[in-house]
């Protein structure tokens, strides 16, 4: 009897947001002086502390490549096929690129209708035209809107190409194409070989989104989510996604460990584990696996999450941010860490950072946004957007979820669906958290994330039911 009822007596608490309150301090910097600078993962900085969730409602192409413009950076969820998912990260890469190197060509026996549909596709408005991967012409949207569908790409496309050398400066470019009115640059070598492709639109994009997350080779960063247990995806996608991040509902389990040893040592790129909720599933998982490039911390906090309203297990995303920096300084490691779970307002990520977050990982917010991939409906004249849990029904329907979950809860859904206010465009909630973080940091007297971190106070709020317990004691003291 004495032995069970000991584990009320050292039960840890576990805080979230709504628990705490980031305490002013004295402040000497104003919001629009605080730097934001801050890691998603160990090879990975990024300019804002947003990271978009890799939830089906949430992130695809269209969300990573906004994030990533405003300095965040998107991970794409992994609820459709390898091909599906590859093909959403290399959109997010071509998106933007002083040079694109994955160029998308056609050949002169091509038709121009095929020519055409191929644009389509992609959505992109010409195509180098290629022999024996030498350059041989070019065909634009123009050539094919004036052209027969049923002629031949050779007939149609233009032959005197204006062309670039790889040691080309994005000024140079611009000055290129301007002098000569085109909108596109193939690049190619000494025996004119195809070796990339430059557009006017992503050179100046690159002076317009000054802050935006980029690779060495000016593409926008994004991340990609994977099962533990696929690592024909994980290596496909770790040719071209930036970071690769584990998505499992509880990363401490031998199997899912094991997994992720075998999927860090055949790729090079970062690999993000979670999620984790405590100090000892940090430790048991890094001393584990060799590299471990970020911690995705948070189990059951999600607002379309269920898990511990069915399982009554979990880990509010504060005490498990919590749980992950004391582990980690307890081992002098330094690694970032992705608070993730029922983060609604900016106040909400600076808390997240005070405890020991590098960054926040947003869900519910983001799927409100227009740039989600999730449907759109109108209830009693306001608009709304559907956000799911990747364990609600659904989700789970499409089969590529489920093993995001433990076995057992396969026969039970552990997300839900909601609809979710519609905010607008991402832009602008992404100003509006990064003014609020900003405005947070001040109050806090801290000028950039390590000072939140190292600095940040705290007070504990005594809710309603606290206060009753506490007046309830001191009347039966009385």
């Amino acid at each position: 009897m004495v032995r069970f009822q000991r584990k009320f007596e050292e039960a840890e608490i576990a805080y979230n947001f709504e628990d705490v309150i980031l305490l002013p301090r004295l402040s000497k910097v104003e919001p629009r002086e605080i730097d934001l600078k801050t890691k998603f993962s160990s090879n990975i900085p990024i300019n804002i502390p947003l990271v978009s969730s890799p939830m089906d409602t949430v992130t695809e192409a269209e969300m990573a490549i906004a994030l990533a413009r405003r300095g965040g950076i998107g991970v794409i969820h992994r609820n459709c096929s390898t091909d599906e998912e590859l093909e959403i990260v290399k959109a997010v890469k071509r998106s933007e690129s002083f040079i694109i190197k994955e160029v998308i060509t056609t050949n002169k026996e091509a038709k121009v209708g095929e020519a055409a549909e191929i644009m389509k596709k992609y959505k992109i408005s010409g195509l180098p035209v290629v022999e024996n991967n030498k350059l041989v012409g070019i065909i634009t949207g123009r050539d094919v809107r004036f052209a027969d569908p049923s002629i031949k790409v050779g007939e149609a496309m233009t032959k005197d190409v204006v062309v670039a050398e790889p040691n080309i400066t994005p000024e140079e470019a611009i000055e290129l194409m301007k002098k000569h009115k085109v909108e596109k640059l193939p690049v190619i070598d000494r025996e004119r070989r195809l070796v990339g492709l430059i557009t006017y639109k992503d050179v100046a994009l690159r002076g317009e989104y000054k802050e935006a997350t980029r690779d060495k080779e000016g593409r926008l960063r994004v991340a990609a989510a994977i099962s533990p247990f696929d690592i024909d995806r994980a290596k496909l996608l770790s040719k071209y996604a930036d970071a690769l991040v584990i998505d499992v509902a509880h990363f401490h389990n031998e199997d899912v460990i094991e997994a992720t040893k075998k999927i860090v040592k055949e790729v090079e790129v970062d690999v993000v584990i979670g999620n984790l909720g405590t100090r000892e599933g940090v430790l048991d998982s890094i001393s584990k696996i060799d590299r471990v490039a970020g911690l995705r911390v948070g189990m059951g906090s999600g607002s379309a999450c269920i898990t511990t309203e069915v399982t009554r297990a979990g880990a509010p995303t504060l005490f498990a941010v919590s749980q992950a920096a004391d582990a980690l300084e307890e081992i002098g490691v330094r690694i970032p860490i992705i608070a993730d779970g029922g983060i609604r307002n900016p106040g909400d990520v600076a808390l997240a950072i005070a405890f020991g977050a590098s960054c926040a990982m947003l869900g519910y917010v983001f799927a409100s946004c227009k740039e989600s991939p999730s449907p759109m409906t109108i209830i009693n004249g306001r608009y709304f957007k559907l956000h799911r849990g990747m364990g609600s029904q659904s989700a789970r329907q499409k089969r590529m979820a489920l093993d995001r979950y433990a076995t057992f809860s396969k026969e039970i859904p552990e997300g839900t669906e909601i609809w979710v206010p519609y905010r607008g465009e991402v832009a602008s909630v992404i100003g509006e958290f990064v003014s609020g973080i900003k405005a947070a940091m001040g109050y806090a007297g801290a000028s950039n994330i390590v000072e939140l971190q190292e600095n940040g106070k705290v007070a504990k709020v005594i809710s309603r039911k606290d206060k009753l317990i506490a007046t309830q004691n001191v009347e039966q003291i009385k």
